[in-house]
């Protein structure tokens, strides 16, 4: 019988864990944050120094695996860190900070900055546009609703028949490959448009559901082809937005079951979260401890100020 994952070293021992973070943040030796030098720092040692702490033999700067990252500053033992992540990552639906603040033994308050720092490392690098060569050149496009959005002033909307009372989000997905997504104030050609022609290569072939919106800027791309939901048709040969539709089920699957209630503050970092198992799942090769190595090589960069 395989041990379980979480009895390994790197989340029940703080030692363990820093030696863990350090070998996959600096495979090709110590680098340090402020100056950028590899290999040219040395291990502090003596009772004066905590654990961990390293001296740069350039710019003379002291620091430790975890400066000019997310876990910077926090008082919570970095095995706890390491669990959550990989609790992030393994969870298909998410973990909501309720289950974190259980498993772990921390406030509500330290598990709830806990994950959005840990998805703020998850968010991926939207440089690249979907579509483009080397890929399908197949990117299916459609929005979906969710909660209640609120004013200029933090007031919730009032409700009415319809979906303008709800917080908006448009998703973009590459045909076997990645996923995007973005909360959007409504849904219009306008803004669909906007994020559509920054993500999308123009020789993408463009696939989305029979919605207006999307017919102002259908040029842009090397064909724009629909689908009639209104008319019953899912799939007509390879055109179809069931992908993407798919991806919605985990995301509203979570925000239902899992975290029940999410702000309109907070609703991209969720989506980011959750487009980041899909980037990272299974069909694609990667399984959980791989998942959580890739989380981890994200969290430089992204400090947030948040306390915990």
């Amino acid at each position: 019988m395989a041990e379980a994952i979480l009895n390994q070293p790197q989340f029940q021992d703080v030692d363990a864990a820093r030696t863990y973070l350090e070998a996959l943040r600096w495979p090709n030796g110590v680098v340090c944050p402020h100056c950028g030098v590899v290999g040219g720092a040395r291990q502090m040692q003596g009772i004066a120094h905590r654990t961990g702490l390293w001296k740069c033999n350039d710019c003379r700067s002291q620091f430790s695996v975890t400066v000019g990252t997310v876990f910077e500053d926090s008082k919570v033992p970095l095995n706890k860190w390491l669990m959550a992540v990989h609790l992030m990552c393994a969870s298909k639906k998410g973990i909501s900070a309720k289950q974190l603040e259980r498993m772990l033994g921390v406030t509500y308050k330290t598990a709830w900055f806990m994950s959005h720092r840990i998805r703020e490392a998850m968010t991926g690098d939207n440089s690249t546009l979907l579509g483009g060569p080397g890929s399908s050149g197949i990117v299916e496009a459609d929005e979906t609703f969710w909660g209640t959005a609120t004013d200029a002033n933090g007031k919730k909307l009032e409700q009415r028949p319809g979906v303008h009372h709800k917080m908006m989000v448009v998703s973009l997905v590459e045909r076997n490959g990645n996923k995007r997504s973005f909360h959007i104030p409504n849904v219009n050609g306008k803004t669909l448009g906007a994020v559509l022609k920054s993500q999308i290569s123009a020789s993408a072939r463009l696939m989305t559901d029979e919605a207006r919106a999307y017919k102002t800027f259908s040029k842009a791309f090397a064909s724009h082809e629909t689908v009639s939901h209104g008319q019953n048709e899912y799939a007509r040969g390879d055109v179809t937005t069931n992908t993407v539709e798919a991806s919605f089920a985990l995301l509203k699957r979570g925000l239902i079951g899992t975290f029940h209630s999410v702000s309109e503050q907070h609703l991209q970092r969720y989506c980011n979260e959750f487009d980041f198992r899909w980037n990272t799942r299974q069909s694609q090769g990667v399984n959980d401890v791989a998942r959580m190595q890739i989380a981890l090589k994200g969290i430089e960069g992204k400090r947030l100020t948040y306390r915990g």
